[in-house]
């Protein structure tokens, strides 16, 4: 349940009372995202009265300081209000220095969170959420299970938050999976990935299952094609290091985008409870055709970004960014193409696509349908018949919108591109929103429907896999080969050329 779905009969259902330990507190995420986050959601009334936040790092630092490091900028308490909340919350944030590779420091924090749960009158329930290196996940588990940190009983919940990458590739995820569980059950298990945070993404379920003008011809009978967009205008910035042993493939492919296209072509779920929505998830994951290494070569594009322009402004390639290999092989694009083997979707091709240093950033999906016959129009002034076309905007302008053919005014039969247009600021209003406080709030509940399950990693790396070793079977020979401000390389727009179709590029 997501905190704008919380409301039932004016009450508002606040998160359960717990203690959110944050490993990795010293780090970037923390300022900018989590405890703005749980601001947030301290604003909006979502947090329970007996909370703590407990920041955990190498670094010696007090309780005082870790809390003015992560207090809001002065913009965001400008209202009476949220001074109030900060203030409220900031009473609860503590911070704890731990080595996590020496195995006292893990008693250390057993010590500090039973003190803390008779100082907040917290009952004990525990959220660990690890903003840490992927190398770090498995062996903070364990010494938190050594340190009994993880054992559920009389009640108590503990559950471990994780970010991804999960794994670089099948079989790492595969030994991640299995690390994770020698310790805690599946169900205390919360992989975060933190597009599913929007509410765009969340809105795909009620707006395929709960309009009945689309669910009718949401098949292979109506849709043409769909493209599945996620590109950004940035370069790698302060992340080359972690990027240039990942690349665009690695980061993207496997979990943002092979999320939303399950959410976009998963069959109805018997209910929206979250093992339910997850089943048919893995399910369409799983009906993915595999790709062979002939289909790589001709399914696929990777590419990697040289110096250009963004905006007017010169930047530099992929090669010249900090922590970059100089003669790096590091894709920064890619584009592909995949099926899905079952009978709703037969023949539809899906193009996916994700990129480094393009023109905008966009992250969209857009449903094409089906051209009808032109027969009609054959004696008329119209040449060609408008394209219907959906689009879901993910970010950054939250909405979805509708393009069709309508007559254009006056007495010569013409046809003109028309939009409907929704947007979530234009009816909802503007909210405060980092796109982590549904999951934050969602993981307190227990509700794991926006996470990802075991099965669901693993069907991810399982699509993209064909691709890793081909890709490094055989290095690729012309990179960089797109200038940075552009749509990628020639050859991902003849991916779509060759059957008669054209990348949308955010054009709405």
């Amino acid at each position: 349940m997501s905190p704008a779905a919380a409301r039932t009969g004016g009450e508002v259902r606040v998160g359960d009372p717990c203690v959110v330990i944050i490993f990795g507190a010293s780090g970037d995420l923390t300022q900018r995202k989590l405890v703005p986050a749980l601001f947030n959601l301290q604003t909006q009334r979502f947090l329970p009265r007996d909370i703590g936040v407990v920041g955990v790092a190498r670094s010696e630092m007090s309780h005082a300081a870790f809390r003015e490091k992560v207090k809001p900028e002065e913009k965001e308490l400008a209202s009476e209000e949220a001074r109030r909340a900060w203030a409220t919350l900031a009473e609860r944030v503590f911070y704890h220095s731990a080595d996590v590779s020496k195995p006292e420091a893990f008693q250390a924090l057993r010590e500090m969170l039973g003190k803390l749960d008779g100082q907040l009158k917290t009952p004990g329930n525990y959220m660990f959420y690890l903003s840490v290196a992927p190398e770090l996940f498995a062996p903070i588990v364990h010494g938190l299970g050594k340190a009994g940190l993880l054992q559920e009983s009389a009640g108590r919940w503990r559950r471990v938050v994780i970010e991804k990458p999960f794994g670089h590739d099948l079989q790492s995820a595969i030994q991640l999976n299995q690390d994770l569980r020698q310790v805690v059950s599946e169900r205390q298990i919360f992989r975060i990935d933190h597009y599913l945070g929007k509410e765009t993404v969340q809105n795909l379920l009620v707006f395929r299952f709960g309009n009945s003008i689309f669910e009718p011809i949401w098949s292979h009978h109506f849709i043409d094609h769909v493209q599945v967009t996620a590109a950004e205008e940035l370069g790698v910035e302060s992340r080359g290091g972690y990027y240039d042993g990942a690349g665009a493939l690695r980061d993207m492919v496997p979990n943002h985008i092979a999320q939303l296209v399950s959410l976009v072509a998963m069959e109805p779920p018997i209910s929206f409870h979250a093992d339910a929505v997850r089943d048919e998830q893995v399910k369409l994951l799983r009906s993915i055709q595999p790709l062979s290494p002939e289909d790589v070569l001709h399914a696929a594009v990777r590419g990697q970004y040289g110096p250009g322009q963004v905006k007017g402004e010169k930047v530099p390639g992929y090669r010249e960014e900090e922590k970059v290999a100089p003669a790096s092989t590091t894709d920064t694009l890619v584009a592909l193409r995949v099926y899905i083997d079952n009978w709703r979707w037969a023949h539809v091709p899906f193009y996916l696509r994700t990129g480094k240093r393009m023109p905008k950033r966009v992250t969209e999906i857009v449903i094409q349908f089906k051209t009808p016959p032109f027969m009609l129009f054959t004696r008329t002034p119209v040449s060609h018949l408008t394209t219907n076309r959906l689009f879901v905007r993910i970010q950054p302008d939250e909405g979805i919108s509708l393009r069709f053919g309508a007559k254009v005014p006056g007495p010569i039969l013409e046809m003109g591109a028309v939009k409907m247009d929704f947007r979530y600021v234009d009816w909802f209003g503007a909210r405060p929103s980092t796109g982590y406080e549904t999951l934050l709030y969602d993981a307190m509940v227990g509700d794991a429907t926006l996470f990802q399950r075991a099965d669901m990693v693993e069907a991810g790396w399982r699509m993209v896999q064909p691709l890793i070793d081909v890709w490094k079977a055989l290095p690729p020979r012309d990179f960089p080969n797109y200038p940075a401000g552009t749509w990628g390389p020639a050859d991902a727009d003849a991916l779509l050329e060759r059957d008669g179709r054209h990348w949308e590029n955010g054009e709405t």
